[in-house]
């Protein structure tokens, strides 16, 4: 989406689209869980838990990390991941929100279509 179509919507669709961007592939989910399991996580240990390659397991930390659900710290040349507490805060308010309204909405509507 352009930018100039993005900003006619509200900042918490636009960080409910992001976040929904980030957790729409099964691997960002499962990672999520990993790193939830554990207090911190290195990439090495993640590839170790998933069927994946090192490379598409760190393109799945990159969008994680960029939607603001985790956070890597820098350790020689190792990257240490774990959640970011404060995009999970937030997703954990937003999400239930919208949810909350979509279901508001169901009696209503369950007959039009």
């Amino acid at each position: 989406m352009s930018e100039s179509k993005g900003a006619e919507f509200s900042q918490t669709e636009q960080k409910l689209a992001q976040y929904a961007r980030a957790l729409s592939h099964p691997a960002r989910i499962a990672i999520l869980k990993l790193l939830a399991s554990r207090k911190t996580c290195i990439c090495g240990e993640l590839v170790d838990e998933l069927p994946l390659s090192q490379a598409t397991v760190s393109q799945h930390l990159k969008a994680l990390k960029s939607a603001g659900l985790i956070q890597g710290t820098i350790s020689g040349p190792k990257t240490c991941y774990c959640l970011d507490p404060l995009g999970v805060k937030q997703l954990s308010k937003i999400m239930p929100q919208f949810l909350a309204k979509l279901e508001s909405r169901i009696e209503k509507t369950i007959q039009c279509c």
